[in-house]
């Protein structure tokens, strides 16, 4: 069976989301209007999403489940 190889990130999800967006978009902006930069332009907006997405997921962690704990269930039963 073969090994995956596994690395650690120097940077965060969030900060390389956010350079490959930065630099997407000064090519982008280098570029006249047409399919080429519309492709360039969807890249931000997904690398956007993802780190909104990344963010999203951060909040609702595992100290979302603790709290879920202390609420009180409201079964009618």
């Amino acid at each position: 069976m073969q090994q995956r190889r596994r690395f650690k990130h120097s940077l965060s999800l969030r900060e390389r989301l956010a350079s490959f967006a930065k630099g997407a978009s000064e090519k982008a902006s280098k570029l006249p209007p047409g399919p080429e930069r519309e492709g360039y332009l969807k890249k931000v907006r997904q690398a956007e999403t993802a780190s909104r997405l990344d963010e999203w997921t951060r909040d609702c962690g595992p100290h979302a489940k603790s709290s879920r704990k202390n609420e009180v269930s409201h079964d009618p039963a």
